[in-house]
């Protein structure tokens, strides 16, 4: 015999589940109060009725309990139907017990509560709404019990009916008002405080980087100085005839660079913590990133197309941002460096660059996970580059989205929030 499967864990299925258990308790406990209320009390009920609707429900519970075992996630509106199934049963319970001179009629605060504090705003009211009209028509039309008539009941509204009518009403109200507004408030504060503990990790790995790329610029520095000093020593006896000597000269140009880049690291590094981020033409810092990208990517063929919209699409920019900007162009050439289509479009708060590739696309096992830690999309890469450039971004206010194309290869795209023209 199979195991059974856990049941989903996300926050409706959480709050269906709990509704299950909830129900359960309520219609054992009514048919506990029936069998009292028939047996010691003599209560003129319906019973076949009574017993039919608290069956129903039982299965309806049975049911509930079975799906929750299907892999489908529950909806918003799926969970309001439950509710909305209660509250029926609760009607119909109470129309064979006695309506609204019912002592457990304010039992209909229960599935209000419930949708107040788990539903969105519209669906909370609904609930409330339909609660009130099933308490309000109880009023009227409902099985009498004569053990439960008050005072004066040949009226057809009497004064304490109408109390407890109009007391339900504001409580309802209320309670889906205030047990809303908290439950919004605790479910905002959960995902600002989710929010932050992400951004103080992506900090923590991004410090780690830096504290780890500062390290080996330091430790680099040694080796190439060591290998400076011997090749200059090497190009000294080798005469200026053999065949060795244009090697060692390329040799040294190269070490040449590698000593001024990692120069260039620590001196932009002090200078970009002083800098403030540069307000430019969004157009023109694509047009000359992408310049740029193509000295270093000859290799590729592009097609970059900007949206025809009225005014200047203004971005706050800086070096940083350009690396960023080319990690995702590398990636989008080392997938397939034909036809890569970059697209910019802008809207009224935002700015959009697309960048579409035709190569064979993401995996969907790492899809929901790159640039959140140090995973690549390629088989030798480390990922610390799709990281860092997502941080980057998001250090901008913007977003970075990976998408597989219906016609195949990977849609990136960057969204950055739009800035205010310079003065």
């Amino acid at each position: 015999m199979q195991p059974a499967l856990p049941l989903p864990l996300s926050t409706p299925n959480r709050n269906l589940v709990r509704l299950t258990i909830v129900r359960g308790i309520t219609w054992t406990g009514f048919l506990i109060a029936i069998v009292v209320g028939v047996e010691l009390l003599a209560f003129d009920l319906p019973v076949t009725a009574v017993v039919s609707v608290v069956i129903a429900m039982g299965l309806l519970n049975i049911a509930t309990w079975w799906r929750l075992g299907r892999p489908r996630a529950v909806e918003h509106i799926e969970y309001l139907l439950h509710l909305l199934a209660d509250i029926a049963g609760l009607t119909l319970v109470f129309y064979f017990s006695g309506g609204s001179t019912n002592p457990f009629i304010t039992y209909y605060l229960v599935p209000v509560t419930i949708a107040a504090a788990t539903l969105p705003w519209r669906h909370a009211w609904a609930c409330a709404v339909c609660a009130m009209a099933g308490y309000s028509f109880l009023m009227f039309y409902y099985h009498p019990v004569p053990q439960l008539a008050h005072i004066n009941s040949d009226e057809m509204l009497n004064l304490h009916v109408m109390g407890m009518w109009l007391n339900f009403g504001l409580s309802a109200g209320l309670v889906t008002f205030f047990i809303y507004k908290m439950a919004y408030a605790l479910r905002s504060r959960d995902k600002a405080l989710s929010r932050t503990r992400e951004a103080a990790l992506r900090n923590e790995q991004v410090l780690a980087v830096a504290t780890q790329a500062a390290g080996t610029a330091h430790e680099l520095g040694t080796p190439l100085s060591t290998m400076a000093v011997l090749l200059k020593e090497m190009q000294a006896e080798v005469s200026d005839e053999s065949p060795l000597q244009q090697d060692i000269r390329l040799l040294r140009q190269q070490v040449d660079i590698c000593k001024s880049r990692l120069q260039h690291l620590v001196t932009s590094s002090d200078r970009r913590r002083m800098a403030e981020p540069e307000i430019l033409d969004a157009q023109e810092w694509l047009t000359g990133v992408v310049q740029r990208w193509l000295v270093l990517r000859p290799d590729v063929s592009h097609q970059l197309d900007i949206a025809e919209k009225r005014g200047k699409p203004w971005l706050a920019v800086d070096t940083t941002l350009d690396q960023a900007l080319m990690n995702l162009l590398n990636n989008a050439a080392d997938a397939n460096p034909e036809r890569i289509s970059i697209r910019l479009d802008w809207q009224e708060e935002s700015v959009v660059i697309d960048i579409r590739d035709h190569g064979p696309g993401i995996a969907m096992s790492i899809a929901d996970q790159l640039g959140d830690t140090f995973i690549s999309t390629k088989s030798k890469g480390m990922g610390i580059g799709l990281f860092l450039t997502h941080a980057t971004i998001n250090r901008f206010g913007g977003g970075v989205s990976l998408y597989n194309h219906p016609e195949g290869g990977t849609l990136t795209e960057v969204t950055l929030p739009r800035s205010s023209a310079p003065n």
